[in-house]
């Protein structure tokens, strides 16, 4: 007597992962759109917009030094009191979607910049690489650029420590 076998069940077809669900978030959402961990998440830690500004009264033209906020540790290239930071120095700026679409200054490298104009992250950002010590190896952050703090410059010496590398894209 021959045996007959049941046909095998076809395997079930595997569902398909959303692509939203593959998408990273900062490339499926508006700034609006974003939770404050994804917010917080897309600074990379440069410590670029930690810098000292200096805008031309007459153009208006915004021009970076090397000196670091009060508060930049520039070791870490981070705030020594984030939390705070706002009340310990008067003119920092709190970066909102509003904020973030109405600065010039942003370094082209900002993370909140990219996403801003529809960019995506580049490989050195710490979403992308899944490493904070990546912006500092590809030498983005502010890492041995700065000259020092705010307070132990008088306003005659703030041109004197102008830069161009802050507002530049090493990788163009």
């Amino acid at each position: 007597m021959a045996v007959s076998r049941a046909p095998k069940a076809a395997a079930a077809p595997r569902p398909q992962a959303s692509l939203k669900a593959q998408t990273p978030f900062w490339r499926g959402k508006t700034l609006e759109e974003l939770s404050a961990a994804e917010w917080e998440s897309l600074c990379d830690g440069c410590g670029r917009c930690c810098l000292l500004k200096l805008e031309d009264e007459d153009t208006g033209e915004i021009h970076h030094t090397d000196i670091g906020c009060t508060l930049l540790d520039a070791g870490t290239c981070r705030c020594r009191d984030y939390e705070q930071r706002q009340r310990r120095v008067a003119d920092c700026v709190r970066l909102t979607p509003e904020t973030v679409r109405a600065l010039t200054w942003l370094p082209p490298t900002c993370g909140y910049r990219l996403v801003r104009d529809g960019r995506d992250l580049p490989w050195w950002h710490p979403l992308v690489s899944g490493t904070r010590r990546t912006v500092h190896e590809a030498g983005i952050s502010v890492s041995g650029r700065v000259s020092g703090h705010e307070e132990e410059f008088t306003t005659d010496e703030l041109p004197d420590r102008i830069v161009a590398w802050p507002a530049e894209d090493p990788e163009g």
